[in-house]
């Protein structure tokens, strides 16, 4: 298995495990302490705390960008691209979602806090970008 593929397992886990983590642990406290019922959690709407929300929206932002990336593994597979540029772009991609994933849960919104997360989510931008551009020349050469 490439380091590509590794990377979107990695993802696909790091998205379920944030989930659960998160907004499963902060969703389940309350509701077995007594303090919410199951019906407290509609699906079009973000009840609680400030934390809750932002541990919302970056559980989103993992959905949005996951089938983004599979879709450029997909690719690489279907071309049968190897290269060690690929998987360091894969990697990078990887360590700038759990940061950005840590910065919007972990840090007060700030001017500097916005900064970092989007720095980081241009990074994946740029990663999939570069890595869906590699494989298209690629595939255009052969």
């Amino acid at each position: 298995m490439t380091i590509p593929v590794w990377v979107l397992l990695g993802f696909a886990a790091w998205t379920v495990i944030r989930l659960l983590a998160s907004v499963g642990v902060y969703r389940w406290s309350r509701i077995l302490s007594g303090r919410a019922a199951l019906t407290d959690f509609p699906a079009e709407a973000t009840p609680g705390s400030d934390w809750y929300g932002h541990a919302m929206r970056a559980h989103a932002n993992c959905i949005e960008d996951l089938p983004i990336y599979a879709a450029v593994v997909v690719a690489i597979i279907a071309t049968g691209v190897h290269s060690h540029t690929l998987a360091v772009l894969a990697l990078v991609l990887l360590v700038a979602r759990v940061g950005q994933t840590i910065t919007h849960i972990a840090l007060q919104p700030s001017n500097v806090a916005v900064a970092v997360r989007f720095g980081l989510y241009a990074a994946q931008l740029v990663c999939m970008i570069w890595m869906g551009v590699r494989v298209a020349v690629f595939a255009y050469a052969h």
